[in-house]
């Protein structure tokens, strides 16, 4: 029986057949969880590769800290797709589904019989998503998709560092959840459109265009200006970027200084050499690395406690830059509700981070943790035979 929980989410009776591993396909349709949607989670007999992977090598009582992360508010049956017998299950599964999602590579769901050519014929208001590493078609076909090579091949790390240092790649995967982000805002984009016709559509995700998609502004700028932007040689975050943007050593961590005027903050923290009129602008590129300097010694005469004070009277943007430590602790996080405890049946209590949308009329909630595998076999085959 469906969890009375979901009948609060803005999603509530909708179900999802989720075909997904790893991180970008899992954390999609989590979120569609979240919001009130049904997750079967459709796993191999050995489970979702990210079971056996975690970061840190965290296995708190043997469960993945990683797939802990990607799979709450779902509920798991374990199939042999290899064998006619999961197929049945599967189509079983799907036939009753309002949403499809997968991210084997191009081709797997096809050859399985699943894909959606042959799926529609039985259910023709299905949304199917597939989601790769660069596409359906093309020379990177038959490529192994993965966050570091789509971010590598995007461009994106070579805007990050310094110049004529090694690119750096964000340690966040970039790529995975810019694509479970885009996944969601275009399968619900299909579910209005399907409220209009009545029918369902395919829709195809890959992480390569996430990352292309993501760095919008600084390619258009590149393809203005026809040459590649060069990197500063003092950290400036930003290559596209000047002074005084950035972060900067204090007495005792960092501080953020956002897009502020290099004459005001001059002013405010008595840098006379950049407290003219000749240094109002928020972005001066031709001498960016030399006024970066000259303000992180400046800022190093104080703690970052100090500097907040002074600077935020003065409606200088800036921020504390928090560690995770930090960050838990952190008086906005806390009040934004942002770091939630669940309850697991073999670890107890886990911490993790919460929904980050509000909904006023149907709220969002946590009513599961991830679950074990193939922990929800009886009652799934009992709902969809």
């Amino acid at each position: 029986m469906i969890d009375k929980n979901l009948e609060q989410g803005p999603l509530s009776g909708l179900v999802v057949a989720d075909f997904t591993q790893l991180a970008q396909g899992p954390w999609a349709t989590q979120m569609l969880g979240d919001m009130g949607a049904d997750i079967i989670k459709i796993e191999p007999l050995k489970g979702d590769w990210m079971r056996h992977y975690a970061y840190g090598n965290l296995y708190p009582n043997g469960e993945s800290i990683s797939f802990l992360s990607f799979n709450r508010n779902k509920r798991s049956i374990a199939l042999n797709l290899k064998d006619p017998e999961g197929i049945e299950v599967a189509k079983k599964i799907i036939a009753k589904s309002d949403i499809l999602v997968e991210n084997f590579r191009p081709g797997v769901m096809e050859r399985l019989g699943l894909g959606y050519d042959e799926i529609k014929e039985t259910n023709p208001k299905l949304i199917y998503c597939s989601s790769s590493g660069y596409g359906s078609s093309g020379p990177y076909l038959h490529r192994a998709g993965q966050d570091l090579l789509a971010q590598s091949i995007a461009g994106g790390a070579a805007l990050n560092g310094k110049k004529g240092e090694m690119p750096v790649v964000t340690a966040v995967g970039q790529a995975d959840l810019l694509t479970s982000l885009f996944i969601n805002q275009s399968i619900l984009a299909a579910i209005f459109s399907r409220s209009k016709s009545g029918k369902g559509q395919k829709i195809e995700a890959n992480l390569l265009n996430s990352v292309v998609g993501f760095h919008i502004q600084e390619i258009t700028a590149f393809l203005h200006k026809g040459e590649n932007p060069e990197r500063s040689e003092s950290g400036i975050p930003n290559p596209w970027l000047g002074a005084p943007y950035g972060l900067y050593n204090t007495s005792n961590g960092y501080i953020a200084i956002g897009m502020n005027s290099v004459q005001k903050l001059a002013q405010i923290i008595g840098l006379k050499k950049y407290a003219t009129d000749a240094y109002v602008s928020n972005n001066i590129i031709e001498s960016r690395d030399e006024i970066r300097f000259d303000f992180d010694a400046i800022f190093r005469t104080k703690s970052t406690e100090d500097w907040l004070t002074i600077l935020l009277e003065q409606d200088v943007w800036c921020s504390q830059v928090n560690s995770f430590d930090d960050m838990v602790k952190d008086p906005q996080i806390q009040h934004n509700e942002m770091i939630i405890e669940i309850e697991h049946p073999t670890i107890g209590k886990i911490k993790t981070t919460g929904f980050p949308v509000w909904f006023s009329d149907t709220p969002q909630k946590v009513y599961k943790p991830a679950p074990l595998l193939n922990e929800h076999e009886d009652e799934i085959l009992k709902e969809f035979f």
